[in-house]
């Protein structure tokens, strides 16, 4: 493994050479800003992932079936069949500007879409083994595991686990859990689902965490706040969707243990919005 200027990691020539790609290293905008486009293709480091993870993964993309609301990026094996090679992985680059400002109904489509495509597929063990910050954070806002959150972000977290009450049971599917900025879009081209972070939840919670996100970090649109009001427990997954990304920010703060400058306020704007909403206190 090499790098560009700036310290990006690019995928050695024998890396190159075993996925049978040619060309000069790209590094690629958004995401953790690690994936870089080389010949076509993006190559991304597998750090962290289990290899029976990135083997389910690929094997899942290379036999999804595709509907008339979303693509995939299809990946790319080596030449001798393996996923990963020296830390790397590799798909193919698709085109389009990702969202989800003005693309807010096409990320929720999309994402409906798309879980459509895997409603019938059967939950995979590794989800389990994981322990890394957004899968602890899912645990946590489910009620499955407690942890104590970084000071700043205590007090908007005790709100929501008091706001968070029991909701019906619901028919639990794989799921993306990060769409928001997942989802390109493209003229003429249906939108398309990439960088795939699964989970095991109602499908309803993935849309309830775009909202979420729209009410933390971007001007959501006054309307879809209520998107998935037809569900009776919709309140309730703004509620986990929003521990969700709190965890998540808390688990990931380093070993200063603060949260980021503007953070805690965030979260209580995004509480008091609901609470107007639905009367929530």
């Amino acid at each position: 493994m090499t790098d560009l200027p700036g310290n990006t990691a690019v995928p050695s020539l024998a890396v190159l050479d075993a996925f049978g790609v040619t060309g000069t290293p790209v590094p690629l905008v958004g995401g953790q800003g690690r994936s870089v486009l080389v010949g076509g293709f993006v190559f991304k480091p597998a750090e962290g992932a289990a290899e029976d993870e990135v083997e389910w993964a690929v094997s899942l993309f290379e036999n999804l079936t595709l509907s008339s609301g979303f693509r995939v990026p299809r990946p790319l094996r080596a030449t001798d069949g393996r996923s990963v090679v020296d830390g790397w992985t590799a798909s193919a680059f698709l085109t389009g500007e990702p969202g989800p400002q003005g693309h807010w109904a096409g990320v929720l489509g999309a994402g409906r879409a798309f879980h459509a495509a895997l409603r019938q597929l059967p939950r995979p063990d590794f989800l389990d083994r994981r322990t890394h910050p957004w899968a602890v954070a899912d645990r946590v806002a489910w009620g499955e595991q407690d942890v104590e959150v970084v000071d700043g972000l205590a007090a908007p977290f005790s709100t929501l686990l008091e706001l968070r009450s029991p909701v019906k049971q619901d028919t639990a599917q794989l799921i993306h859990g990060d769409l928001t900025g997942n989802v390109l879009f493209a003229a003429d081209q249906v939108p398309a689902v990439i960088d795939f972070s699964p989970y095991w939840r109602p499908p309803v919670f993935a849309e309830a965490i775009v909202v979420a996100d729209g009410l933390l970090w971007f001007d959501l649109p006054a309307d879809l706040l209520a998107v998935g009001s037809d569900h009776p427990d919709w309140p309730q997954m703004l509620v986990r969707a929003l521990i969700f990304r709190l965890v998540a920010h808390s688990e990931s703060s380093g070993p200063r243990g603060r949260a980021q400058s503007g953070e805690p306020e965030r979260y209580a704007r995004a509480v008091e919005v609901m609470g107007r909403k639905w009367g929530m206190s």
